[in-house]
């Protein structure tokens, strides 16, 4: 199995566009302790031919220019992504999308109600319906993106998108608007979560003995935003589980057998952006790495 990680950020990616934190200011200066990133989106093959594309980033036309294994190779139109799915239809996962409007086949898929919020906005009906197909997919059902490529969604507590937040909203709730995956391709196994609210036993027992986890790694700890000054929301209030303390996340899977531990999609406010940092050194020395652009593991 390849996967290439192709934005590692969160929304607004690294730096930000109108951010200056402390970290993002890192970034503006061009200080290489801060490597920049573009937002939350993975590929994944079993062949290095046919690639399946976990989430449409906003950035996708420059992760595919950065990424030779995405360049159109033969003819005069032709990609080497065949599908693309998405855990869940929060903007910087969905807004990718409008930029796949070139007439290229391939398949969209993702659970009913991550579907149903694309389809509902006509904006995306620029995917035209005769080139795109969209495919529902149920909780716990394999499926075969790519010949050679199984995957499975299953149900992580998080929130649904911020565009469609209303008084009923709860957090932490385990639906079909977010969801992790699970990708398997000579017999190893990638677990991919990019958005979590908080680990539970039934997510432990799931993701263990997985040859790579890709896990939420959006805030170091649950005030990030507040402490840089930028923001009043928690990561909770956001849908994801802070990386410290005796909840989060690190602390959660550590007695859980694992391959590969990796975070993804890391805001602009977390100090582990910042190599040299203790925060870095923190979660490296427990077995962790910090995701960046153009990371790949071969498994």
């Amino acid at each position: 199995m390849h996967v290439v990680i192709l934005g590692s950020a969160a929304g607004g990616g690294v730096p930000q566009w109108n951010c200056r934190c402390s970290i993002c200011s890192l970034a503006w200066a061009g200080d290489p302790r801060v490597k920049p990133r573009t937002q939350s989106s993975i590929a994944v093959s079993p062949d290095g031919e046919r690639w399946l594309l976990l989430n449409a980033s906003p950035d996708i036309r420059q992760q595919i220019q950065a990424n030779p294994q995405m360049h159109p190779r033969e003819g005069l139109r032709h990609s080497p992504i065949h599908a693309v799915l998405l855990t869940n239809g929060d903007v910087d996962h969905v807004a990718g999308l409008l930029t796949l409007r070139e007439g290229q086949p391939f398949t969209l898929y993702a659970t009913p109600g991550i579907l149903a919020s694309v389809s509902d906005n006509r904006v995306f009906d620029v995917m035209a319906a005769d080139v795109v197909k969209r495919q529902t997919i149920a909780l716990d059902e394999t499926f075969e993106p790519v010949p050679g490529l199984s995957l499975t969604l299953f149900s992580v507590p998080g929130k649904v998108p911020l565009w469609l937040e209303d008084t009923s909203m709860e957090i932490g709730a385990e639906t079909e608007t977010t969801v992790g995956t699970m990708i398997e391709a000579g017999g190893k196994r990638l677990a991919y979560i990019p958005g979590c609210a908080r680990v539970t036993e039934d997510l432990k027992a799931r993701v263990a003995g997985v040859d790579a986890l890709l896990f939420d790694g959006t805030v170091l700890e649950d005030d990030d935003m507040i402490r840089a000054g930028v923001g009043t929301k928690t990561g909770w209030r956001m849908g994801h589980i802070q990386i410290n303390g005796e909840t989060g996340s690190i602390a959660s899977f550590a007695d859980v057998a694992l391959g590969r531990r990796v975070l993804i999609h890391i805001n602009n406010t977390n100090p582990i952006l910042i190599e040299d940092s203790p925060e870095r050194a923190g979660v490296e020395a427990r077995g962790w790495t910090v995701a960046h652009d153009g990371l790949t593991l071969d498994l």
